[in-house]
This record gives C-alpha cells, structure tokens and sequence, in this order.
C-alpha cells in the first residue's frame, strides 16, 4: 500500500506564555517562565502554591457568553486553539468535503474542574447534580463538540493517555490521512487541571513543585535541585492534512508528519522504567516508521518534565537510541517554561517543533543551576538560552502515567 503524505496546515494554541502562536513562541525562544502564585483559588492550605495558568484568556471571544457556563475550562480552551487552528489554515468551511473531516482529540483527565465543583456541591440535603455535569465531564466531549461546530463528520474521538495523550491522537489522525481514510483533521489536545483536585491529587503523590518562594524558576528539566513538576493548563491544535488535498487549494505548509511511535514501558503505574527502555524503543519505531535514520534528527523536545527518576531516565533512552549522534542533537525542554499540560503537552510541543524548524531557533531549557552527576554533561540541553540551528527533522516525546510512551516526528517543508 502506497502511504499518502500528511502535512500541517494550521496552528493554534492557548497556553500558559501567550494566547495565540506568536504569543508562545515570543516566551520560547525568550525563555520566559510561565510559572506564578495561583490567582484563582485560595492556596494558602496546599503544599504548592504556584502553576502556569492561562493569563487573560477571555472564552467570549471562541464561544457566546452564555455557553461559557455550559462547558468545562477543558472544552473552552479546545475550542480557542481549534478556532485560531481553522483561521489560521485558509480552509473554506462552504466547499470542504466534511464526510472526510474528522476529530481526533487528546485529553488526559478531561473535565476536572467540573467533576470537583459538582461533587462538592452534592450532599444529603442537595441529592442533585447539574444537567449538564456528565457532558461537560467527560473526556471526549470536546471532541464531539469541535465536530458539531464545524460539521466535520469523518472520524471522531479521543485519545486518553495521561500526559501522551495528544501525541497519540496526532499518530491516529496521520495514520487515517496517509491510509485514505480521511482527507482532513483538527488534532491536538486539552487540558484543564489546576484547580484544588488537581493539585491537592498531584501533592499527594509528590509529583509536583513545591518551590513556593520561586515559582519562576521551579519547573528544572535536568537541574540536580528539581523537585517535581509544574502543573500548566491550556490547548494546542493543529491541523493535518492530506498533502495532494492541500496543495490543490493553495495551503500554506507549515511541516510534514512524517512519522509516530507508541510504546508501553510495561514497568510502573507512576514511574518511568529506569533504563529507559520503553521510551528507547519508542522513538526507534518513530524512526523506522518515517523511514529515516538516527543521524537525521537535529532537535528533540523532550518529555523532560522536571521530575528525579524521569529527567535521568529519558537521557538514558536517547543515548540508547542515537548512540553517537546523541551528542550531535539539540535537545530541550519546553515544560521549562510553559509547565506541565499533562493531555495537551504532546500538542503544544508539537508546535514548539515546528516552530523552533520554521525559525531556526531552538527554545531553551531555562531554570539550569547545578549539573546533575547522573545525567551525561556532554548531551546539549540547550541550557537557559535559545541557540540558532538549522532543524530539518524534530522528534517530540510524551509518556504518561501507566506507561505510555508516544515519539512524532516531523519535517522542515
């Protein structure tokens, strides 16, 4: 079977540096930390304090005011990057065959904020819940609702794979494109988790940051003194497209899909295996899926997400994978700055990606104070300041709780 050619036609994002593309790549390649004192709740009785919320997200511009009530944070925040995504791509709604338009969303928890203000409502006196609490709650509703705003009718669901999430529903949206399948895709992912569940959840585990006397600097891909992860919240969407279907109606061509991997570390509910052997794998079969080899990676942006066992066990992964060439890469860590997005990190930095090839800057993993002794010195992390570096082909990884190992690899058009 002859495989069709996938590319990107649209970008969009709402994120914790900026609402629009332009906004988030201005505090990448800046290196601007997205991490404050959380503004939306009393903090005062968590073990942290801080995340990387949105900052002036205003949903009246995406959706009418009195469907903001009706929607889950999570939802909003898709329907924004989807919009900006659309927009951005040129298509003509009015013309575009939509029984081969589809949604393949990615969410790792869905609607949190909803499930928590509804169960803490409930009680003896009160036995009710809101008419729309399980719509709103579910994961792939904001899926569902990007079709029935578009009235894209070809496939349609999501992907839920804690932090790999919108990775794999970028793979499933390339695999129905070069399959024939479909022609066209809103694909990405959503996340909305700060909010006292999730924190008070994350604290629990001792997952996350507890460096409340700095919260801009604690996010620490790679630094000896990190301490967890940052919690971010936001979208990113991006358009794929059958390559032939573009070019017929004169698309601009962000990059090329050209290759995914997904794997399972098979090893912990939480931890990464230590060796790295899943996420090794995981990006050799991204390789051999875009049909490419080792030697022809110039940027991966890694999963790096600031935690002890992880940020050892992904350096491990990539030396295993790229032998020598693992010292030839540019590597960086984009959590850095934007915090975790748990579902929606695949998306966003995806588009980090892109952006980082289209400009020629690679984003800097900020916050590098000490080396940690575990972590070969010699792989360049792209430490606190962006470099400029022709990038031909990225890779980006995910891995989620329970295992779950995504790589996607793109190239410069």
């Amino acid at each position: 079977m002859e495989f069709k050619r996938v590319v990107i036609t649209g970008l969009g994002t709402v994120n914790p540096l900026g609402n629009s593309v332009q906004e988030y790549w201005e505090g990448l390649k800046n290196g601007v930390s997205g991490a404050a004192r959380i503004t939306r709740m009393n903090v005062d009785l968590h073990k942290t304090q801080f995340a990387c919320e949105l900052k002036d997200f205003d949903p009246t511009l995406y959706v009418e005011k009195k469907e903001v009530r009706k929607n889950d944070p999570y939802a909003l925040y898709a329907y924004a990057a989807a919009q900006q995504a659309i927009e951005d791509s040129g298509l003509d709604l009015e013309v575009l065959d939509k029984d081969r338009a589809g949604v393949i969303w990615g969410a790792g928890i869905g609607g949190l904020q909803t499930f928590y203000e509804d169960v803490k409502a409930y009680n003896i006196e009160r036995p009710k819940f809101n008419p729309y609490f399980i719509p709103k709650m579910i994961a792939n509703i904001a899926g569902g609702l990007l079709s029935i705003r578009y009235g894209f009718r070809g496939p349609n669901f999501t992907t839920v794979s804690a932090c790999a999430s919108a990775s794999h529903a970028m793979i499933d949206a390339f695999n129905y494109i070069r399959m024939g399948k479909a022609d066209l895709f809103i694909t990405g992912g959503s996340e909305a988790a700060i909010n006292e569940a999730g924190l008070a959840g994350f604290n629990s585990m001792r997952a996350i940051s507890t460096r409340n006397d700095d919260p801009a600097t604690a996010s620490r891909p790679f630094d000896k003194d990190r301490d967890g992860f940052v919690m971010g919240e936001g979208s990113g969407a991006l358009i794929f497209e059958e390559y032939e279907h573009a070019k017929a109606r004169g698309a601009k061509i962000y990059a090329e899909f050209v290759g995914g991997g997904m794997s399972a570390d098979a090893y912990h509910m939480t931890a990464p295996d230590p060796e790295g052997k899943g996420a090794a794998l995981v990006m050799k079969w991204a390789l051999e899926d875009a049909g490419i080899k080792p030697e022809d990676i110039d940027y991966i942006n890694v999963h790096g997400t600031s935690t002890p066992l992880g940020d050892i066990a992904e350096p491990k992964a990539i030396q295993a994978c790229f032998g020598d060439h693992a010292y030839k890469l540019s590597i960086s860590s984009t959590k850095s700055m934007t915090g975790h997005l748990l579902g929606a990190a695949g998306a966003i930095e995806a588009i980090a990606s892109i952006l980082a090839m289209q400009h020629g800057i690679i984003p800097p993993t900020i916050n590098h104070f000490t080396d940690d002794p575990e972590i070969d010195p010699k792989l360049d992390f792209t430490f606190n300041e962006a470099k400029e570096r022709e990038v031909n082909y990225a890779l980006s990884n995910t891995f989620g709780f329970g295992g779950h190992n995504a790589s996607v690899i793109l190239k410069k058009y």
